[in-house]
């Protein structure tokens, strides 16, 4: 049990580590990857920059999408897309 019990502390910070940074950001990216891989024409979406508009063209060959926007439309790669914020804004308004 000596020379397990100095590697315990190790095994037991990884783990720590493991399920509270590593395994949450994983999952995370797999949602963002669905969302990407989601992505359909006429949704309202929100660029990581700021940029607000609506996706009219996908593009499954460099994995891009054009938006259009009150200035025109501009091409941006689909990962420049923020999850979150297009899902607040497609979700359906709450009705009291």
């Amino acid at each position: 049990m000596g020379e397990l019990g100095n590697f315990l502390p190790f095994i037991a910070m990884f783990a720590v580590v493991y399920f509270f940074m590593i395994a949450p950001q994983m999952r995370r990216a797999k949602k963002e990857k669905a969302f990407a891989a989601g992505l359909k024409r006429g949704d309202k979406v929100v660029t990581k920059s700021g940029m607000h508009g609506k996706v009219v063209d996908l593009n499954d060959k460099d994995n891009s999408c054009v938006i259009e926007t009150l200035a025109g439309k501009i091409k941006f790669e689909r990962s420049a897309i923020s999850m979150e914020i297009s899902q607040k804004l497609n979700a359906p308004a709450k009705t009291k």
